[in-house]
């Protein structure tokens, strides 16, 4: 599985969390054996694992983002992407579990809270639910033992996600394709956002990215897309144009 695994408090504890290197990749595991987050230590700011590159297709709708926020921070990895990649946008990061943060800074190279990057130790639901029109991205990673969290990913949650969204915002939703309640969350996030709905599978029995518009982003150019990945290929050496040919449109779009 490569999904952050996002416990309760009181399920977690730090004898849960473990670290692995083997290939001069270092990973961290959350309860089992499964890796949550890995870093290649020769480009610890690069995105590693598959489904974090495809959540960064969010680009291809929403290229200049001065805020996104991210519930879950595991290793990091796309924190620090954004940080790095994307100097003029401020990432906020909530994280339940307070030893999360602390393997992600003392082994993940996580930087230190500064003007453009905030993490939160706290509850990803209430802030969500308290922050309204904030977010021009919202990227969602929670996993509890494989499972959704259940409150990540709720009628009442992803409600609370599209009022967290400014006017042109984006959800991105990281699920799991096997997972047996995948219907019923697309479902309930198409409820939520109009049928404004691209779906875009990273692997093809793992992860599947979801991405939702608060607005309808109108009747999609395809060839403007294809033409956009191109260039975000060029400056941000991720595969844009397979992304393209990967995405999968909605009820509306």
């Amino acid at each position: 599985m490569h999904g952050f695994s996002k416990r309760r408090a009181h399920t977690q504890d730090e004898s849960n969390i473990q670290l692995s290197e083997q290939g001069g990749v270092r990973a961290l595991h959350l309860g089992n054996s499964m890796v949550q987050s890995a870093m290649r230590l020769t480009a610890p700011n690069d995105l590693e694992l598959t489904y974090t590159r495809y959540m960064m297709g969010f680009m291809l709708f929403h290229s200049n983002p001065e805020n996104i926020l991210m519930i879950g921070l595991g290793g990091g990895s796309l924190a620090k992407f954004v940080y790095h990649r994307l100097p003029r946008t401020k990432t906020t990061v909530i994280e339940i579990n307070p030893q999360i943060v602390a393997m992600a800074r003392n082994y993940f190279f996580v930087p230190a809270d500064d003007q453009r990057l905030q993490v939160i130790i706290g509850e990803g639901e209430d802030y969500v639910a308290s922050h309204p029109a904030s977010a021009d991205v919202l990227m969602i990673d929670g996993f509890d033992d494989g499972c959704q969290v259940s409150s990540l990913c709720s009628q009442d949650f992803y409600n609370r996600t599209r009022e967290t969204l400014k006017k042109k915002g984006v959800l991105v939703v990281n699920l799991l394709s096997r997972d047996k309640g995948l219907q019923e969350y697309l479902r309930r996030i198409e409820n939520s956002f109009g049928g404004h709905v691209i779906t875009m599978a990273a692997e093809a029995r793992g992860n599947l990215i979801v991405f939702a518009f608060k607005q309808n982003p109108g009747k999609l150019a395809w060839e403007e897309l294809r033409e956009r990945a191109k260039k975000l290929e060029a400056e941000f050496a991720l595969p844009f144009p397979e992304y393209v040919k990967k995405l999968r449109r909605g009820k509306t779009l």
